[in-house]
Formats: structure tokens, C-alpha cells, sequence
């Protein structure tokens, strides 16, 4: 993936929860990869489910559908699910979330703390 911008309170992350095995990730692969390179000012990331299991088993988050998707803007995350193996509706809902036009609405406090542990990793 391209390099990341800077982390701010106004950078909206995206992380694509997904596991290795499964074909679909492995193909959605390449569309996140193209839509860092289209939205250079959004940090991107990879979570590979099965290399995060003890976390998301800590916080009983479970990814039954892939590709899943979390996209947070500082403390707030505004989304959290499964959404279409489709590039057009990835730039979609990031091209919402930018606009500031969306509201979080119905998301969990284990996704908040997914989230919350999330940024304190590196890249």
C-alpha cells in the first residue's frame, strides 16, 4: 500500500478485516490496494483476522462475512461491517465518510475498542 498520511484527528482510517483463506480477501486485496492509491489522504490498513484472533476473540467481535470494513475518524468510528466485494461501493462509503455527510449510527462499544486499540499500533 501507498505510503499513509499522517494521523490527525480529522485523517479518516480505513481497516479491511479479512483473513488470508479466504479467496474473496485475497481478491479484495488488489481493490483496497487501488483505492489507497485513489485516496491518498485516507490511512489504509490490513487486518488479517487470524493473526488478530486473541484480540477479537477478547472482544467478542466476530467476522462472518468478508470483506468487512472499518473506517474510523479519530475517537469515532463510522462504520463497521461486511459490505460488497466491489471496488465502486468501497469508493462509496469512503467518499461519504469524507464528505462528513454520514452519521455512526447502531456500532458497539467492542468496535469502539477495536478501534481504539487499533491506532495505537504502527502501520
Amino acid at each position: 500500500m501507498p505510503r499513509n498520511p499522517p494521523e490527525t484527528s480529522e485523517t479518516l482510517s480505513a481497516v479491511c478485516l479479512c483473513a488470508e483463506w479466504c479467496s474473496t480477501c485475497r481478491d479484495w486485496h488488489a481493490v483496497v490496494e487501488q483505492a489507497a492509491h485513489e485516496f491518498k489522504d485516507v490511512r489504509w490498513r490490513w487486518l488479517d483476522i487470524e493473526d488478530e484472533a486473541d484480540l477479537l476473540d477478547e472482544l467478542d467481535i466476530d467476522i462472518e462475512t468478508f470483506p468487512t470494513m472499518l473506517l474510523a475518524r479519530g475517537d469515532q468510528v463510522l462504520f463497521f461491517g461486511p459490505i460488497p466485494a466491489q471496488a465502486e461501493v468501497l469508493a462509496r462509503l469512503v467518499s461519504t465518510l469524507q464528505s462528513g455527510s454520514a452519521s455512526a449510527l447502531g456500532l458497539t462499544e467492542r468496535v469502539a475498542t477495536l478501534w481504539q486499540r487499533l491506532r495505537g499500533r504502527p502501520d
